[in-house]
């Protein structure tokens, strides 16, 4: 059977590059994920045996969104290909013995206590030095059924002191829009219909996320609100919350722009977890509170932490939320969320993500290149006077308004306001 598929631009050199590190770097809608799935399922297919890894942070980020890409847009151009694990594959086997695993590095055991001729990671820039590192140490050339073995990647843009600008032994290509034949022509570079809507999206971005999605740059917000706030070490793989850990729930509420319920836990030091999150727009509050009370079936609640709207309030108590209202003093909550994100004596902080909560995704929010959760907002949280540094910028900060409300309750409280039932 005979497969093609045109690479462009940075991804064509990307691909015909066999060095031992590379990643394929560019802003949002390049065709990079497409371009590194479809390398490694022509490496799969030329090479008898050939062990290859994709590969995400968490494995639930790898089922949903590049294995969806690997399966409708590369896969389906391929017969006789078996997919082992049911409805969510470990690996895929080639009628010649290759094999493409899928993987996330909070669960490593199985695949990477093995050699691999090669490793694909889908957005790098989540990953931390150590984590790249220990992936290169699994493909040292030991697996021997390709004529070289690689760690390669691709990402989005992150800060300028991100490890990938700074590691000697690791080669950057970088991919652009006209790289993309969906968006411009690749015989005559004229923009088309898709490229014309797409470049419309992303031409209305501002800030950081302007510089890094549309002109692909590494980029840091200048004047962020959150200095102290570093992905590496807030933002942690998911782990099941004891059942004696205080939970309560933050509500800001929302339709044309986001509607937030984020769901915390407390545990015994009174470090705080978030584990769950609604994030989404377009729906009414009525709507919002059957799914959270679905989300927390079985779970002991002890209180619904909300934004002051009366009506929206009184809509979550009819459908048996209790809820209290939040404090909104904004320059007092911003400052006791950054004491929690700073190192206490232990050398640990006092606040958490766990990667992973969201429950759905927002497709409007996701077209239109929004946050869409709330770790996804604080690169951007920005002050309004740089200067001055008296009131946050009022765009995309609804995670940033839920995240304030659940510190200044936990730092408040010394023990539950109201204490109701399972769910």
């Amino acid at each position: 059977m005979r497969v093609e598929f045109t690479f462009y631009g940075g991804a064509r050199e990307w691909t015909c590059y066999h060095g031992p590190e590379a990643i394929l770097h560019g802003p949002a809608e390049t065709g990079k994920t497409l371009s590194a799935l479809w390398k490694v399922h022509l490496c799969a297919l030329k090479y008898a045996k050939a062990s290859i890894v994709i590969l995400r942070k968490t494995q639930t980020s790898a089922y949903s969104s590049v294995l969806q890409t690997y399966i409708n847009k590369v896969l389906m151009e391929a017969p006789g290909i078996t997919a082992y694990g049911g409805n969510k594959p470990e690996w895929y086997d080639y009628p010649n013995g290759a094999r493409v695993w899928i993987a996330g590095l909070d669960k490593p055991a199985k695949v990477l206590s093995s050699e691999h001729d090669m490793i694909y990671v889908n957005q790098t820039e989540e990953l931390d030095l150590q984590d790249w590192e220990t992936l290169t140490t699994r493909t040292t050339g030991r697996a021997g059924h390709m004529p070289y073995a690689q760690t390669i990647g691709d990402c989005n843009p992150a800060w300028p002191t991100h490890w990938m600008y700074h590691r000697p032994s690791l080669r950057m290509f970088y991919s652009q829009h006209r790289d993309n034949p969906a968006l411009f022509d690749p015989a005559t570079g004229a923009i088309m219909a898709q490229g014309e809507r797409t470049m419309a999206v992303l031409n209305a971005l501002t800030g950081v996320r302007r510089d890094r999605l549309r002109d692909g740059k590494p980029s840091q917000a200048e004047g962020a609100v959150y200095e102290e706030w570093n992905a590496s070490l807030h933002l942690i793989p998911r782990f099941e919350i004891p059942a004696d850990w205080r939970r309560f729930r933050v509500v800001d509420f929302g339709y044309t722009n986001a509607f937030v319920c984020q769901w915390w836990a407390v545990d015994h030091d009174g470090r705080m977890y978030r584990y769950r999150e609604m994030y989404h727009t377009g729906r009414t509050v009525a709507d919002h509170a059957k799914q959270i009370t679905a989300l927390s079936a079985g779970e002991r609640i002890e209180n619904t932490i909300c934004d002051h709207d009366a009506e929206d309030r009184a809509t979550l108590a009819q459908a048996n939320i209790p809820n209290g209202a939040a404090r909104k003093e904004v320059s007092v909550g911003i400052q006791a969320v950054k004491e929690r994100l700073k190192l206490a004596g232990d050398g640990r902080p006092r606040l958490y993500l766990l990667r992973d909560s969201l429950v759905e995704s927002d497709g409007s929010l996701l077209d239109a290149r929004k946050p869409k959760c709330t770790e996804e907002e604080v690169d951007a949280y920005v002050w309004n006077d740089k200067a001055r540094k008296e009131e946050p910028l009022k765009a995309d900060d609804h995670g940033m308004d839920s995240l304030r409300y659940a510190v200044m309750y936990v730092d408040e409280d010394s023990g539950p306001l109201l204490l109701w039932g399972d769910g």
